[in-house]
């Protein structure tokens, strides 16, 4: 089960926001932001609820309470075009996904096999 923590770099990662722009919205510092996702330091309340509600979450699942898992994927695009060579075994050769995965490298995989077997 995830931890408030991992949690916090999801929905940062998620939001496309970098540490210092996160802790510029929280007004706290960066290295604040940095301590929180490694666990070396937890927000308090008031923080913990400010950091719910710019990700538009509750507080349950900020702190990893919730039964939903955040997705495999960190981009949605990556996550979509996954979907796609799991939908399409074809595609799957030579293939290795990874979580950080972007969609251009999936698309560079697809484009490389429609290419070897002619297909347009």
């Amino acid at each position: 089960m995830p931890e408030f923590k991992d949690m916090l770099k999801y929905f940062r990662i998620r939001d496309g926001l970098s540490q210092k722009e996160l802790a510029k919205k929280l007004g706290v510092s960066p290295s604040t932001i940095s301590m929180y996702e490694v666990g070396q330091r937890e927000p308090d309340f008031e923080t913990e609820e400010a950091i719910a509600d710019l990700f538009n979450t509750d507080l349950n699942t900020l702190r990893g309470m919730d039964i939903e898992q955040p997705p495999y994927y960190l981009d949605k695009d990556a996550s979509n075009a996954a979907q796609f060579l799991y939908e399409n075994p074809e595609y799957k050769v030579l293939f290795d996904a990874t979580r950080k995965i972007k969609k251009d490298d999936i698309q560079f995989v697809k484009e490389f096999i429609d290419r070897m077997s002619n297909k347009d």
